[in-house]
């Protein structure tokens, strides 16, 4: 028996240890993630012209938007894993539960390149580091697209960080607030062009970082279950990248989802999306990660 009440009166400490680490991690998460960040951006020129339009649809699919947001911009839930918390894309649509609405271009230009909401809040999961180099016309053109799409009147819950994330979030091994993580005062540049070379390349590959990283290595994506695979490293490492890939294997995997030795790429890779990249992207995409170092692993 006095075993016992050793032992409880021991489970009765780690209890209200783990209740006070429990309570610091969500103040102190909390406290980081209530910041405001007010910017300050002149409004884009936004066409209405079925060329922008379709031109913006295009970058709304390669860049992964619909990815998140669904196909028709109605939003989805992503993840839902207690304690990892609800990844979830809001519907952007002009439906009754979407917030097209009451987004006008300035809004949607900020929560794009800054991660930022009403009031400079930030946003939550929004993965604007694959984002803030957007150019302005590129911007503006997925504006256009964004405000012409069908309402939706899909209900989307609203997205939770849950005690993993948070935790992650503090120790710098996952954003949870990416606004942080961008400058927010940087200049955009006014348009990009499209041109098969490094630079272009460098540009689309920006929304490659979100998953297999800064450095394109791959690695555990940050927020994602246990089930979800790690991302793959692209980088030009002949053993655990693609050096030993040729440019028609890159573009077979981008078009058609297999690999050079026939097996299909992972589901949670969307190739579907880019398998709509232009010839001129797929070349620029190649010849840039060809420029990257060689890594074995993440660093």
């Amino acid at each position: 028996m006095k075993i016992l009440r050793v032992l409880g009166k021991l489970l009765v400490v780690l209890l209200v240890v783990a209740a006070t680490a429990l309570g610091l991690i969500y103040w102190r998460s909390n406290s980081l993630m209530a910041q405001r960040i007010e910017v300050k951006e002149p409004a884009l020129a936004v066409s209405s012209d079925p060329a922008a339009i379709a031109r913006g649809e295009h970058l709304a699919v390669t860049r992964g938007c619909t990815d998140c947001h669904a196909a028709d911009l109605g939003g989805r839930v992503l993840v839902d894993a207690f304690p990892i918390g609800v990844l979830a894309a809001p519907n952007l649509t002009r439906g009754k539960n979407g917030v097209g609405g009451r987004l006008d271009p300035v809004s949607i230009e900020r929560a794009v390149r800054h991660g930022v909401g009403a009031e400079g809040r930030l946003l939550l999961y929004m993965p604007t580091t694959d984002f803030s180099a957007l150019s302005d016309g590129d911007t503006a053109d997925l504006i256009a697209y964004v405000s012409s799409v069908a309402p939706v009147d899909r209900e989307v819950r609203a997205p939770v960080a849950g005690p993993v994330m948070r935790t992650l979030f503090l120790l710098g091994k996952a954003p949870l607030v990416y606004g942080l993580q961008v400058d927010q005062h940087a200049a955009h540049t006014s348009a990009v062009v499209a041109a098969a070379n490094a630079e272009y390349g460098r540009y689309l590959a920006n929304s490659c970082t979100g998953c297999h990283g800064q450095h394109f290595a791959g690695g555990r994506v940050p927020g994602t279950p246990p089930s979800f695979p790690p991302a793959r490293n692209i980088t030009p490492d002949p053993g655990a990248g693609i050096g030993k890939w040729t440019k028609a294997n890159f573009v077979a995997a981008l078009r058609t989802g297999k690999r050079p030795d026939g097996s299909l790429l992972d589901k949670f890779m969307p190739w579907q999306a880019f398998a709509s990249f232009t010839d001129t992207e797929v070349d620029a995409l190649w010849i840039f990660l060809q420029t990257v170092p060689a890594y074995a692993k993440a660093p």
